[in-house]
């Protein structure tokens, strides 16, 4: 981005890398993620007003631990070094870590902690509170310089500091919301460290992101898929905006949303001048799903005829300069930083369609967080229902219709999970959950409905709450609005005779069924 200061975070395969970033950005300055082995040269080039260093799971005097260029710390950039962060800025320095002991701060969790308040990283903040510990090392020898400005009663070096250079390093995750005042000690980092503008905002980045794109595209043509999804969506509001009738976006409608929500994208964007084709193609993907069970199976036929419509209706536009993508920062993050283990296949359809005639992918959301997605798609003016729309699976409904997939049971999932969605909107519950569904299940049991019998399927019900879609916390529905939805799903929905509600958490289990 032009002209925006930067934060420079450096992940040395920190579980909470992404975090700190999006904290940073909370506070309006901006702030990119790279791994620990970028260059000093290309530090330079980026001309960071601060350099943060993440946490990682490593051990600083242990040979094959990450480690960055020592040149770092003679840039004159100030540093905050947490967790594995604090341990190698001191190690570097010529401190001394050594594996902690159980009289020296093993400390794991939430923990009282005492601060310095006159050091610039606690100024104006509360004199002790409780700090997010998770740390097996501990620091025997501060390097020369630093004083120590923050103690538990296990550690006394739970913070350093040696405020002529600027670098400070913290023992306790102050990005996490464990951590009491954590966010504040991060914008003291910024602000009274770092002397940051605070110029980073959303509308800014749209208009600068609008120039940006009008410049490269020139008087090219651009083709976008359109999934329905918040990203896609966006990227498609922000490229319309951008180049107008230059962009075609096709949006292929597989049969496999949610109630209504092919006329919902649609109306949506009603109001820009683009190309928009919506391809009607329920009848091919349900052919070709017919008696497919196996998840994976399914997942693949869905990219691949997802793909397929794709390349047709691209070859009657004919040959087109840009091909647009939703990709989002975590997505970017997740591929290729730090030694951070990768355990995600992609959600997104498909692969990179090589057959469509392109010369160059433009990723317009590629630097945005997932909430910063729905910031810029408030911006560009999309409606709440589209902006706050939840995850949804590339695949759609066909994984959440377990075993094969009929148009019968499509339907019948899309009244379910409907009557669920309302209900949780009803008693004002959208806020407390972050991804809540039905699932239809292959199994069938006997019922009694009026004077008779029924042998029909059951409905699982799914919500989970979660800061990252890493892990997740099954959410605890009253059960008032449990037993409303329940009744009228049994009363409204032909085929389901039964309910249950899915009280599993992420790990073991995954947030979708299949």
């Amino acid at each position: 981005m032009d002209n925006h200061q930067l934060i420079l975070v450096l992940d040395f395969g920190g579980q909470y890398n992404q975090l700190i970033a999006r904290r940073v950005r909370e506070h309006n300055v901006y702030c990119e993620v790279k791994p620990y082995q970028t260059t000093i040269e290309e530090i330079r080039a980026m001309d960071p007003i601060g350099i943060i260093f993440t946490g990682g799971p490593n051990s600083v005097y242990d040979e094959k631990s990450p480690k960055c260029d020592p040149a770092v710390f003679e840039l004159g950039i100030p540093v905050l070094g947490i967790c594995y962060g604090c341990q190698l800025m001191a190690h570097t320095l010529g401190g001394e870590v050594t594996a902690a002991q159980a009289d020296t701060a093993r400390e794991y969790g939430k923990t009282e902690t005492f601060y310095n308040t006159s050091c610039k990283l606690f100024r104006g903040l509360p004199e002790k509170g409780i700090s997010w510990m998770s740390h097996g090392d501990y620091m025997a020898k501060v390097p020369e310089g630093f004083a120590l400005v923050g103690h538990t009663e296990m550690c006394p070096t739970a913070a350093i500091a040696d405020e002529v250079r600027g670098f400070y390093g913290v023992q306790y995750h102050p990005e996490v919301n464990h951590t009491e005042n954590g966010s504040l000690m991060l914008k003291n980092f910024l602000y009274e460290i770092c002397h940051a503008r605070g110029d980073w905002t959303m509308e800014d980045y749209k208009n600068t992101s609008i120039k940006a794109i009008r410049e490269k595209v020139g008087s090219g043509k651009v083709l976008l898929a359109l999934s329905g999804g918040v990203d896609s969506s966006v990227a498609a509001a922000l490229l319309a905006e951008a180049v107008g009738d230059q962009l075609t976006c096709v949006f292929v409608d597989h049969g496999l949303m949610r109630k209504d929500e092919g006329d919902e994208v649609e109306a949506a964007f009603a109001k820009w001048k683009f190309h928009f084709v919506r391809v009607d193609a329920e009848q091919r993907f349900l052919s070709r799903l017919a008696g497919v069970e196996e998840p994976e199976s399914k997942r693949k036929i869905i990219g691949e005829e997802f793909i397929r419509v794709f390349e047709e209706e691209g070859k009657k536009i004919g040959k087109v300069d840009y091909l647009v993508q939703g990709t989002i920062y975590p997505d970017v993050i997740e591929s290729g930083a730090g030694d951070a283990a990768v355990i995600k296949s992609h959600h997104n359809v498909g692969g990179l369609p090589d057959f469509v005639d392109f010369k160059e992918i433009i990723e317009p959301l590629r630097l945005l967080f997932k909430d910063e997605v729905r910031q810029l798609g408030r911006e560009l003016g999309l409606p709440e229902y589209l902006v706050m729309r939840q995850p949804f699976p590339g695949p759609g409904l066909g994984i959440r219709v377990i075993g094969d997939v009929t148009k019968e049971k499509l339907d019948t999932l899309r009244e379910a999970d409907f009557i669920f969605r309302d209900e949780i909107a009803k008693a004002g519950l959208t806020q407390t959950m972050n991804q809540y569904f039905a699932v239809l299940t292959n199994m069938r049991s006997v019922g009694v409905m009026g004077d008779g019998r029924t042998y029909d399927y059951t409905l699982a019900l799914r919500s989970v709450t979660t800061t990252d879609f890493m892990t997740a916390d099954w959410t605890r529905i009253p059960y008032e609005v449990l037993d409303r939805v329940s009744v009228r799903i049994v009363n409204e929905v032909k085929h389901i005779n039964r309910i249950v509600y899915d009280i599993t958490s992420k790990p073991p289990a995954t947030i979708e069924f299949e």
